[in-house]
């Protein structure tokens, strides 16, 4: 038996629309509710994607120059994978956190501040093995005796003074730059 189409029931009346309107949901409603199934969508997902669906078909069936090539069902499963595939999009981009995902907090010194990164720029410019022997001391809280046995100096005396001639060169250029102490901390 074939369906009617909307586009054939304009003039027709109530009764026979709404019998139209049963046989395009008993034949188009498995296909649409099997395709967003397969797109992990919920019954009741597939249920309002079928009603958007048909509300388009009718106000496009409504207009007097509408001719659809396929048949109603056929057109009516398409606008629903359009609809369906438009609300997949639009979902994936927004993404629901768990509460441990909304617990986390970064800490305030997690960025380093500006002054602390222009003073990172001295120490580096300061050189390579001044940069590593003061990263040992102050962040590796590594000792004399460990820095003069990873650095290969002959006595933790020799660390000592290497360490205060790399701050001294740190100061230096600091000076020829004209910068202050409270440039760098407020």
């Amino acid at each position: 038996m074939q369906t009617a189409t909307i586009v054939e029931t304009r003039n027709c009346t109530k009764a026979a629309r709404e019998r139209v309107f049963e046989q395009l949901y008993e034949r188009a409603f498995p296909s649409v509710a099997r395709f967003v199934s397969l797109m992990n969508g919920s019954f009741q997902d597939a249920k309002d994607i079928f009603q958007d669906a048909l509300v388009i078909y009718v106000e496009k069936a409504e207009d007097t120059g509408f001719a659809p090539s396929l048949s109603p069902e056929r057109y009516v499963l398409g606008i629903a994978k359009h609809l369906w595939v438009r609300k997949f999009k639009r979902d994936c981009k927004a993404v629901s956190l768990t509460d441990e995902e909304l617990a986390i907090t970064i800490p305030t010194d997690f960025y380093p501040t500006p002054h602390a990164v222009r003073l990172l720029r001295f120490v580096e410019a300061s050189g390579k093995k001044c940069l590593d022997l003061l990263r040992g001391f102050y962040y590796g809280k590594q000792t004399m005796h460990q820095l003069a046995e990873t650095f290969g100096y002959s006595s933790e005396h020799s660390v000592s003074v290497q360490k205060h001639k790399c701050l001294g060169k740190i100061r230096e250029s600091i000076k020829l730059k004209s910068f202050t102490y409270e440039d760098f901390f407020e």
